[in-house]
Parts: C-alpha cells; structure tokens; sequence
C-alpha cells in the first residue's frame, strides 16, 4: 500500500497527491501462462516488480530494489519473473530471476559479465539478450542450461528486437524459438539500425534487412505461430514510421498499405496471426487499429480520446491497454473501457486538460505542441517546458509534474521542437549534424507565438526541462539571456565535452550519430553546441538537478558548468540526489518537484 506521509491538519495540495498516488503498468503475460502477470506498480513507495496470479486472485512483490524496478518479465512458463538489477542507479548490473511463486533471486546469465541492458526475451529452452560495455556491445543467446554464446559483437549500438515495446522480446526471439533478430548499425548509420536474424542454436545469420542509409528500421514482434518466420517491423522509406512484414528466410517483405495519417506502429498480433494490433500516432494522440493480414482491413479499437503507452492482445482476442490523457491519470482498460488491473490507494486528482497548439518557427515551418493553462484570463506567467530524447514528443498524456505547475499559476507550453518524433524522418532527422540550436530556436518560436497570442506574460516567463530538455534549458539561457525570468534543468548536459568521455556506451553512440562524429574529430562543433560555452552570457537565475550516479548525463560535466558560473558571479543553485538519471521513489521525486516549485516562487510573480 501506498506509505502515509506524516500527519498534518492541512490536506496534501493536489499536485502532491498525484505524484502520491498509485500507478500500474500494463501486465506482461506469457503465451503458455496467460493468467500469470509480471507488473510494476508504485504503491510501496517506489516502483517495483509484483509477480500476479490472476486466476487465484494472488499478488506477491517480489522486488525491495533500492532504486526501484521500471520494467520486468516472466519466463515463458510463467515460473519465474525477471527484472534488471543494479545498485546505484546508473543502469549498470546484472539480470535476476526468481521463483514467480516465491523465493531467493539468482542471475539468469551468470557467466555474463555485468553492462547495461539492451533488450532481452526469455523464452522456454533459448534466452537472448543484448549487454553494453565501456568497448562495445554483444548480443547472446543461452539454450537450455548450456553456456551462453555470443551472437555477435560491435563497438556501435546494439539493441535486441522489440526492446522497449510493452510485450518484452516480443521482437526478439521468434514463437518456436529458433531465430533472434538484432538491431544494429554495422553499417555505419548510428541512428537508423538494420535488422540480422540468426540461428539461436548454430548463430548462423539467417537474413539481413537494411533500408540503406539515413532509414533505419525496428523489429516489432515476430508471428506468435510457431514455425511463421514472419516478423513485423517499422520502416520509414515513405518518410514516416510504416509498418511491414518481414520473413527472414525466404527474403520476402510485405508493406502495409495504410491511409491513416502519422506514424503507425506494430504493437503485437492476434493469437493466430491473422491480424495485427497497430497504434497511430498523429499530432501528439494515440488510436489503436486492428489490421487484417489477409485483406488489408484496417477497423479502430474504441478508447477515450488520449495516449495509450501500451497494448497487448490476450490469448482470447481481447485487448488491453494503458490510456491516459492530458488531464487523468493513467488506467489499464479493456476494449469495453473495463479497467481491468488496478492498484490499491487513491486516485489521481484530475488536472487541467491539454489544447493543441501550432505556430510556425524562423524558417516558416510548422510546429506543433501541447498548451495547459490556469483558469481565469491571460497574460499568464508562463512555463517553457522542453522535452527529453530528443527523439521523443509530448503527447496528451498525464504528467504530475505539468500538473503541478499549472497548479502554481503558470500556463505550461510543451513545443515538440525540430528533433522529436512523431512528425516524419525529415522532422526527427534536423538535428543530424545540427544539435541543439534547432531546439531553441523552435522552443523561442513558441514563446513568442504565446506572448503575441496575449496568452503568456513576457516580463513572467520560466524555461524548465530535464536530460535533452536541461541541455536546451541551459543552451536557452545562454543563446536568449534576457528572455527568462528563471530556469531549471534537470539531469543536463552542461559540458558537452567532458558528458561525452563519462557517459555510457548507447549516449556515446547516440552523440556520434548527431554530431556525426566524436569530439576528437568534431571539438569545434562539440564546442560551439555545449551550455558550458555561454557561461559568460547568462543571466538568468538557474536551478541544477543532478544524480550522484548518472550514466547518461555524468555529473563531473554538471558540477563544470555549476563551478563556471558561480566564478563568473551568477546566479545558480543546485539540487544533488543519490541514484541515477531518473529517480523511481515517489519520495524523491516529490522533493524534487517541492524545490522547483519553491525556486519558481522566489523567481517568477506567480500572483
């Protein structure tokens, strides 16, 4: 149950009570043990791992991790759950298994050395997975109880099929178990993979797919038929996310014709494999589709309008989903729009609903993004709040800490700037050679837009983002001094140089992929696109958010950026936490958000 905070003769404000209140992932089954759920739920305190027994009405926490655990499976039995553990936070450990009806953990691949996780599916007899080192990454495979072997090796980005997709490895290892696909940028291209398919026994390559430079492609999830080779991908050659089926070995590829606007992902099939379950995304908002291989019928799965951050098919055809929206917190329903798992506490209070907002940027392109405003009239003081990735978007979805500052008097706006996803390959691909000043340029655009508009107060105007959104806070207030009034950045990358040499193996593949290279071939441009260069310019009152043990965005580049602009006299203060990139106790994060709030207060009039 949800731990109570101490008492008090005043209620919890609202935006407290929805970081408080207790949230649920969509459960993860296996095919052969469809009643037995791996989920992860907040409700202790942190996010943890429960193993579920839906037929016999039992649920069990099977992990105290002090971090928390974000994500987990089950064997394909359904006997065991799996999760990822490390100590400190900066995603480096090991993957663990334990009994699903109870008992010690052990390591599912003990003779693999420790790294950060890149996918894995664990299936009856053959597991796979994906580790990254400090020199590279490796992609294995163990069958039975013999020792694992490796797949291949590369100093550039591995990931295993369907990494990060709810139903995990379901991209992975196919239905009977004979083939694992691997994504992988062999080819040079570090931000657009290819697909290898191998032998799980022998590791012989079955079949490559590569769409060629700057188009890259992601395996969704193969054909739950045992012995149907086929596997469901995403490809972008019309410019935009489109789905295709792929079977290795015979070569053959199959590109859905669809006339539905956006991107389109492949989220599983139905239990036959007669159709697939398909999300669209467009403009920030989610439908779910059910596509039929054989003729091409597309018909829509009814839901609230909103952003569905998962779905999967059960065994008799039925679909669930997570939906949420901009105002209402999140909720695993069925088609009915049954809420079919719930967690034990409170809900979340409602929040204010999202309006969609387009303005156009310097280059006269069009630019979309999310508005929440307070009630009463404008000019609001108003909030800048820039997203992460920076491949990712703001979509309708419910987020506390918008929420919050909504709750405080801002109107938030949420720019989906040149870089992020869901707006075509062109869109998302701007930043190439190019980071950082896209970013700012489109989120100033959006200010701008807010003040003509009579929306936003410009004498009253904060900037707030977290991992990509703190690098461009800090770019911000270095490019555009005089425009804010306050800004906080969490997790940023503040000398760009220095994150590079600390940070893990999928970042420094990712920056190569954007810059184009290292900042041993490219120190001018790694320069001139780093916060810590604008040092001298800034003006703006700043708040730091920073993890001890960051792997992403290491804090010894933080602390050169924090040490650079107290020498020069400014203004900056600084919030330091135990664990890593992102914190999955609901207590820290609360502290967080209480000293944001607080820092806004002393900086922006709030009225």
């Amino acid at each position: 149950m949800l731990p109570c905070p101490a008492m008090s003769a005043e209620p919890l404000p609202a935006w407290e009570q929805r970081f408080r209140a207790p949230a649920i992932s969509l459960p993860i089954w296996p095919r052969s043990a469809p009643e037995r759920f791996a989920v992860n739920s907040n409700e202790t305190g942190s996010w943890q791992l429960y193993a579920w027994d839906r037929a016999a009405g039992a649920r069990r926490l099977v992990t105290e991790e002090k971090v928390g655990v974000t994500e987990g499976t089950l064997t394909a039995d359904g006997s065991g759950v799996v999760w990822f553990h490390e100590e400190t936070g900066d995603e480096f450990g090991r993957w663990l298994v334990a009994p699903f009806e109870g008992g010690d953990p052990r390591p599912l691949a003990p003779e693999i050395e420790d790294g950060w996780p890149a996918g894995i599916a664990v299936g009856e007899q053959v597991l796979a997975l994906v580790m990254g080192y400090r020199d590279g990454f490796a992609a294995y495979t163990m069958v039975r109880d013999a020792p694992a072997r490796v797949l291949m090796r590369h100093e550039e980005m591995l990931v295993l099929g369907g990494a990060g997709w709810a139903n995990v490895g379901s991209g992975g290892l196919s239905a009977d178990e004979t083939l694992v696909c691997v994504e992988h940028s062999e080819h040079g291209d570090r931000l657009h993979p290819a697909l290898r398919v191998f032998d799980a026994r022998s590791r012989e390559v079955v079949g490559d797919l590569s769409d060629g430079e700057g188009f890259g492609l992601h395996a969704a999830a193969w054909s739950p038929v045992p012995g149907d080779s086929r596997l469901a991908v995403t490809h972008e050659r019309d410019g935009i996310d489109r789905p295709a089926l792929w079977n290795s070995a015979t070569g053959e590829r199959l590109e859905l014709s669809l006339d539905l606007a956006g991107e389109v992902h492949v989220l599983d099939w139905w239990p036959d494999a007669s159709a697939l379950l398909l999300l669209q995304v467009d403009e920030g908002r989610n439908w779910l589709r059910r596509y039929v291989v054989a003729t091409g019928e597309t018909t829509s799965i009814e839901h609230p309008e909103g952003v569905i951050s998962s779905a999967c098919v059960r065994p008799d055809g039925e679909v669930w989903f997570r939906h949420s929206s901009g105002g209402r917190s999140a909720r695993v329903l069925d088609e009915s729009a049954r809420e079919v798992i719930a967690p034990a506490g409170p809900r979340a209070p409602d929040g204010r609903g999202y309006t969609s907002w387009e303005f156009g940027n310097p280059h006269g392109q069009r630019v979309h993004g999310f508005l929440v405003t307070p009630a009463g009239r404008g000019p609001f003081p108003v909030l800048m709040e820039v997203h992460g990735g920076p491949q990712w978007l703001y979509e309708d979805a419910f987020a506390p800490q918008v929420q919050a500052f909504v709750d405080a008097g801002f109107a938030v706006a949420m720019v989906n700037y040149r870089g992020s996803t869901g707006y075509g390959r062109e869109w998302r691909d701007t930043l190439i050679g190019n980071p950082g000043f896209p970013e700012v340029e489109d989120v100033v655009a959006g200010l701008d837009d807010l003040i003509a508009r009579g929306v936003a107060d410009p004498e009253r105007v904060a900037i707030h983002g977290e991992s990509w959104g703190g690098y461009i806070t800090l770019l911000s207030i270095g490019l555009h001094p005089d425009r804010w009034s306050a800004a906080a950045a969490g997790v940023p990358v503040a000398d760009y140089v220095a994150a590079f040499e600390d940070e893990a193996p999928a970042l420094q593949t990712m920056d190569r992929g954007l810059f184009g290279g290292g900042p041993e071939e490219l120190s001018d441009l790694y320069r001139e696109r780093s916060p810590i260069t604008y040092v001298d310019r800034v003006k703006t009152p700043l708040l730091v958010l920073a993890g001890e043990h960051d792997s992403r965005c290491p804090i010894r580049q933080i602390d050169n950026y924090v040490r650079a602009l107290e020498e020069r006299g400014g203004h900056v203060e600084t919030y330091r936490y135990e664990t890593g990139h992102s914190s999955f106790v609901i207590e820290e994060r609360v502290r967080q958000m209480r000293r944001k709030l607080e820092f806004f207060r002393r900086h922006v009039r709030l009225g």
